[in-house]
């Protein structure tokens, strides 16, 4: 038996020669890059990748080393493929992914739009976000909102995008892919439910609540322990709204303090939502393609062949150019049963190498690659 020292010596030794001709081999590959350079060839050719490691495959000696031998040279070709798409970069080919960058967005005299009616948490989001020097247009529905903007009927839209303890609102995600407007920042807001009811109501006169799918959600503990029937209604304002219109103390309401003084009602319980540091990102959306100087998140959709390993190959696009993933998410794409449409949200600005060249290479190996926004 060799001694564990000599053993490591050899592995060395070996190690050496590997990374030896890696960087032949990879210097090869920028001569393969020089020429699709000249000729507008693609990168990635998979069929030629799947040919070679089939080839190489039927080298190794039983199976065990076959299936090493797959995942060691799709990641070689893997790194090749950065490489390549790094030095195009350079050279100017897909070096822009199409974002005007202004100081700071234009908002004087524009039309913002939300989904909602007054008193709801968008009102407040858009006002607090906003001010007072921009014209304000409330419609039903999230849908509308989006074709409110990409129509011109509305410059900027304000949109719940995500709860920190409800999660994310699935509709807006999959109207950002199905509209070509654009994320252009994020607004936090701290949400405080109130349980709400008609004057001289108590909250043992209560039997049924109103109020919008995530505000129960986040206030489930509270009506759970109360026993209380659930209505669902399209905002916690309208809920407001409906139960100020109601002469029954039976029913109450989840919506904000605000609501509850635009549509008279009385607040029975404050805070009900289980987490106190309860908070709603929206998103701000426009159907201009800019992103601020300042801006730090990129943000994108892409959806992918249906096979082994692809999320990791999309995901090291990301880790191999030193970006910072902050956000996965992932929807059913419709009329595609198991399959599944990501998003991914990263930190890094429009004009910077390692965001296009990270940009380059999903676009180039997802079956579609959408950017949502720079913020």
């Amino acid at each position: 038996m060799k001694d564990l020292l000599e053993s490591r010596k050899e592995i060395d030794e070996i190690d050496d020669s590997i990374i030896r001709l890696f960087e032949k081999r990879m210097e090869v590959c920028k001569n393969v890059a020089e020429y699709k350079l000249r000729t507008g060839k693609p990168v990635l050719d998979r069929q030629r990748e799947l040919d070679k490691i089939a080839t190489l495959k039927t080298k190794a000696s039983d199976d065990f080393y076959a299936h090493g031998v797959e995942e060691l040279f799709e990641q070689i070709m893997a790194m090749s493929r950065k490489m390549q798409y790094k030095l195009l970069n350079e050279e100017g080919v897909n070096n822009d992914i199409g974002f005007d960058i202004v100081d700071k967005l234009p908002t004087e005299d524009a039309t913002v739009v939300y989904q909602g009616i007054p008193g709801a948490y968008s009102q407040q989001a858009a006002t607090e976000y906003f001010g007072d020097k921009v014209n304000y247009v409330n419609v039903t529905t999230f849908r509308e909102a989006m074709k409110y903007v990409r129509d011109g009927k509305a410059d900027y839209a304000v949109l719940p995008f995500e709860n920190s303890s409800a999660g994310i609102v699935t509709d807006v995600y999959d109207l950002l892919v199905e509209f070509q407007n654009y994320i252009v920042d994020t607004f936090d807001v701290k949400i405080e439910h109130c349980l709400c009811g008609i004057s001289g109501a108590t909250i043992d006169d209560i039997k049924d609540v109103y109020s919008h799918p995530q505000a129960f959600m986040q206030s489930n503990k509270f009506i759970e322990e109360h026993g209380w029937g659930k209505v669902n209604l399209a905002n916690t304002a309208i809920s407001a709204r409906y139960i100020s219109e109601q002469s029954d103390k039976s029913r109450g309401c989840i919506a904000s303090e605000n609501a509850a003084n635009i549509y008279g009602l009385n607040i029975l319980h404050k805070g009900i939502n289980f987490n106190d540091s309860n908070t709603t990102q929206f998103i701000i959306i426009s159907r201009q393609r800019v992103a601020r100087r300042d801006a730090g998140l990129i943000c994108i959709s892409f959806e992918m062949p249906h096979a082994s390993g692809t999320l990791y190959q999309m995901l090291s696009h990301i880790i191999y150019n030193d970006l910072n993933m902050t956000r996965i998410q992932s929807r059913p794409v419709p009329d595609k049963n198991w399959e599944y449409r990501f998003y991914v949200e990263f930190e890094g600005r429009a004009n910077q190498p390692g965001v296009v060249n990270a940009l380059s290479g999903i676009n180039a190996e997802a079956l579609n690659m959408k950017i949502l926004g720079n913020y």
